[in-house]
């Protein structure tokens, strides 16, 4: 049998906003530091960009500016591109299987757009950085 929990919605609309939160603009030390955290092993995907061209890329200010130019646009207009979401999918054996008849057998890696993959990790540590220094999540 399933159980529905539902919300009294009275004790939603007594609940105020304390805090309007305003999205500041991306500044340079936030893709340098997310950059570096990552190897120059990884495979590209469909873009063919890898971690070390697009590090080399990013030594570049220009370019460096355009790209955060790019992210700030994102934000501001909320709109993600196709391109970034374009995807390749690998499917590779799992090691050690006495069978290779079965799903289980294979696993996939999805790779996606490297300028794109980028700029969702410094999203992705900034709302990390976010959560942390506002106490939003319990320590325990």
């Amino acid at each position: 049998m399933v159980q529905h929990h539902y919300i009294n919605e009275d004790v939603l609309n007594k609940i105020t906003p304390s805090l309007i939160f305003i999205w500041d603009l991306f500044l340079e030390g936030e893709f340098i530091s997310t950059i570096t955290k990552y190897n120059n092993l990884s495979t590209s995907g469909p873009n063919k960009l890898l971690w070390r061209y697009l590090k080399h890329i990013l030594k570049d200010k220009l370019c460096l500016k355009n790209i955060i130019k790019i992210a700030n646009t994102c934000i501001d207009i909320g709109y993600w591109p196709t391109h970034f979401k374009t995807s390749t999918t690998i499917i590779i054996l799992k090691p050690n299987k006495s069978s290779y008849d079965l799903p289980k057998s294979f696993k996939s890696i999805v790779l996606l757009n490297m300028l794109g993959k980028l700029i969702k990790k410094v999203i992705s540590d900034r709302l990390q950085f976010l959560v942390i220094s506002n106490n939003f999540i319990h320590q325990s």
